[in-house]
């Protein structure tokens, strides 16, 4: 440690962020450019160095924080790149995604704020980009004789592409699969470029390719390719397909014209950032909308809205509102579920654009004369069983309802787990064993797919340790790293 008692002299210190007014002008990320390497030696010696980090056990990664933090505030950037490289395939998704549930166990946390873990994460991870640390790393020998198998990843988000990465540096000849025109899964359509420029996720797909992973998209498994003619052709197969069944608002009117799913909304505006059209059909300029739920998706949608200007824009969450600090059933370490401000709010206070509104419930959606989505109805959320309570009805005006209420599972079955012989659970999710084998012999399941709705960082440390079980089938032995079973689950009081 440079300075022993950093934590305790020098206060925490965030990234600084472009003016909200000037961020609602472009789709560009968030943060000032330049603004986190000045901050972050000095952020990395408020770290303890502690006996027991708990950082690692809230890191489904097992990310090695003391290290990297303590050579960060050595400025020995190469050897904290090596630190952090050696447990996240990707770092900059993680630092600029994740929610850190590191900093919630962080031992500071304890009583005070914690190590700035997120930024000096992304400061590490952008600058051994930069600096070419990061570079791919081929295999010495591919497929074939005396070298690996064959393995087709089927999806190509966080979970796949770990696996994916994993599996051909190991060796094997590694095909990805997925149905969408491009590959990232919702790196690509589900995240809005202000949190993450697609650039970079090209940069690490570029990075695949040249290790010798191949990709083949618009290809639906199941549908356009038989899942038997696939696992035929592959010595193992791995399923990464997400969790992308969306909850449904079984309430009357949800079929009018103007109410759409999130992840529909979203996908067109990141199809505009990619060029593929001039405006969204969904877009929300010059109308008022309506957001139904309280989480990350919502929260995309609200700076989206804001970007495409629209006349106002309110979030509906049924739940009421959360403390400002950790309530006594969520005691450190846990990750707490305390009242969070996104950059999209800060936005959408300085834009005026509209409340957010704790404790609602939608009762119904209304029609104008045109037959169109014109007013929502909602009322307060009784604590109890969040119905509606008598005698708080209102009505707002809306003409574009999003609703992002989350995922139940991966969608439902298009052929491929009929023709493979995979089970679902009774919460919609793949069933496989604790080393994420399922009964039909060489398919393994990673992701969400398997887990249900869950971080970026899991979807990482799945498909790591994922291709660390197909790895072991393939060769009987395996030298990758699992940092999870497919039954770990986050700390929890």
């Amino acid at each position: 440690m440079a300075d022993r008692m950093a934590f305790f002299t020098t206060p925490r210190a965030e990234r600084a962020r472009r003016d909200a007014r000037e961020r609602l002008g472009d789709w560009r990320e968030v943060y000032r450019p330049g603004a986190l390497l000045p901050v972050v030696g000095g952020q990395a010696e408020r770290c303890m160095d502690c006996g027991l980090p708990f950082c690692h056990n809230a890191c489904p990664l097992g990310n090695l924080v003391p290290e990297w933090n303590q050579l960060v505030a050595a400025e020995d950037w190469r050897a904290a790149a090596a630190r952090l490289l050696a447990t996240n395939n990707f770092p900059e998704f993680t630092g600029r995604l994740c929610p850190a549930p590191c900093e919630s166990a962080c031992v500071l946390a304890i009583d005070g704020a914690a190590v700035t873990i997120k930024n000096v994460e992304l400061a590490i991870a952008d600058r051994a980009l930069d600096e070419g640390w990061d570079g791919p790393h081929p295999p010495e020998r591919v497929g074939g004789r005396g070298g690996g198998r064959r393995v087709a990843v089927i999806g190509s988000g966080p979970a796949g592409l770990a696996a994916a990465q994993q599996l051909t540096r190991a060796g094997h000849a590694t095909t990805v699969y997925e149905r969408a025109d491009r590959p990232g899964g919702l790196l690509r359509y589900g995240i809005p470029p202000f949190r993450l420029e697609k650039h970079r996720l090209e940069r690490r797909l570029d990075q695949l390719r040249a290790e010798g992973t191949t990709f083949r998209t618009g290809v639906w498994v199941g549908r356009d390719v038989p899942g038997e003619e696939l696992r035929a052709e592959y010595d193992a197969l791995v399923v990464a397909v997400g969790a992308t069944a969306r909850r449904e608002l079984p309430v009357p009117g949800r079929e009018l014209s103007g109410v759409h799913q999130a992840m529909d909304y979203l996908t067109w505006a990141n199809r505009v950032d990619e060029g593929d059209c001039a405006a969204s059909p969904l877009s929300a300029e010059g109308r008022h909308v309506v957001i139904v739920g309280g989480g990350d998706t919502a929260a995309d949608c609200l700076g989206t809205a804001l970007r495409q200007g629209a006349a106002s824009v309110i979030q509906l969450d049924i739940n009421p509102r959360p403390p400002e600090h950790r309530a006594p059933g969520q005691p450190w370490p846990v990750h707490p579920k305390v009242y969070r401000e996104t950059t999209s709010h800060e936005e959408s206070g300085a834009a005026a654009a509209g409340p957010r509104v704790f404790a609602a419930v939608t009762v119904r959606f209304e029609a104008g004369p045109d037959g169109r989505l014109a007013a929502v109805r909602l009322a307060e959320a009784e604590p109890a069983d969040r119905s509606p309570r008598a005698g708080t009805e209102r009505i707002l005006p809306v003409q574009l309802a999003l609703l992002a209420l989350g995922f139940t599972g991966p969608e439902p079955d298009q052929g491929l787990f009929a023709q493979l012989g995979l089970a679902t659970g009774p919460e919609g999710t793949l069933t496989r064993d604790h080393g994420f084998g399922t009964t039909a012999e060489g398919v393994f399941v990673a992701g969400d797919a398997g887990r249900g709705q869950s971080l970026i960082v899991w979807a990482i440390a799945e498909g790591r340790a994922a291709a660390a079980a197909v790895d072991r089938y393939l060769r009987g032995r395996t030298e990758l790293p699992a940092p999870i079973a497919a039954s770990t689950r986050p700390l929890t009081a």
